[in-house]
């Protein structure tokens, strides 16, 4: 999905940062739970993240409220609270600080098909996703669980890092061999390419995970991650070729969750009604 939190606000910000604030390799979840065994660099406090996160998130609750679009269908919102709600219950199975987080959720009306949740548990759905594509309570779930666990393994927080050691690496490389500012570009293109963007992939593969954990935990059926990315790929068309995009392409996505059904289908049975 499409974030309004991209890393640009962010890097912006980052010049109040130093490499100082190192914490290296470690991890944000529970490593026993399927979708977090891999290390994570993190170079930045999940405070500063939050903030700043937090910080966007109101800016555009308020431009949201000003030009009459934010929470205009109560009955969506409502809605969209109650998967919430399921959603979160279950998010101890990643990490325990998240039931202290202070979530929110909240709509803009948008032909938009976008959603999104930022760090902290910020989650914002476009009323276009949930109407033209008439999604179910189960492929809501499976939106917002993927997008949740962005949040949960702190992605931002992660792509954030990753882009602060990018630039001190290519800066300390320009120095020491030389390179004109123009190879030095073409250096933060192939770093972009070859690094930032498989990366995020690896990230979107992870949330996928992660996400179809939740929603089985909360008793929203798994199957319904296939049925809306048929639905994502017949409304999106065309797509960008796979090695040019942060996502997976949806065939590819569809084909990878599919594979994942048997492990999650039993919290499923064990959870539903």
């Amino acid at each position: 999905m499409k974030k309004i939190l991209t890393t640009g606000i962010m890097v912006a910000s980052l010049s109040t940062f130093s490499l100082g604030t190192l914490t290296g390799c470690s991890t944000t979840t529970n490593t026993a739970a399927i979708g977090s065994e891999r290390q994570q660099l993190l170079l930045i406090s999940s405070e500063q993240v939050q903030q700043m996160s937090a910080q966007s998130y109101n800016r555009m609750l308020a431009e949201a409220r000003a030009k009459g679009v934010l929470d205009t269908n109560p009955a969506q919102v409502a809605r969209l609270k109650r998967i919430a709600n399921r959603l979160i219950s279950q998010a101890n199975t990643y990490r325990d600080d998240a039931a202290r987080w202070n979530w929110e959720v909240h709509t803009i009306r948008s032909n938009e098909l976008n959603a999104f949740v930022m760090p902290g548990g910020k989650i914002m759905f476009y009323s276009g996703i949930v109407d033209r594509l008439n999604l179910t309570d189960d492929e809501i779930a499976a939106i917002m669980g993927h997008e949740m666990a962005h949040a949960l393994r702190e992605h931002a927080r992660e792509r954030i890092s990753g882009q602060m050691a990018t630039q001190a690496g290519i800066g300390i490389a320009a120095s020491v061999f030389g390179l004109s500012q123009g190879q030095a570009q073409l250096a933060t293109i192939a770093g972009d390419l070859g690094i930032s963007r498989p990366h995020s992939r690896t990230q979107e593969a992870e949330a996928d995970k992660i996400g179809l954990v939740l929603l089985a935990k909360a008793g929203y059926n798994p199957k319904a991650a296939i049925s809306l990315w048929q639905k994502m790929q017949k409304a999106a068309g065309g797509e960008p070729p796979q090695f040019l995009s942060t996502h997976p392409s949806s065939s590819n996505r569809i084909a990878n969750l599919q594979a994942l059904l048997p492990q999650v289908m039993p919290y499923y049975e064990q959870a539903r009604p």
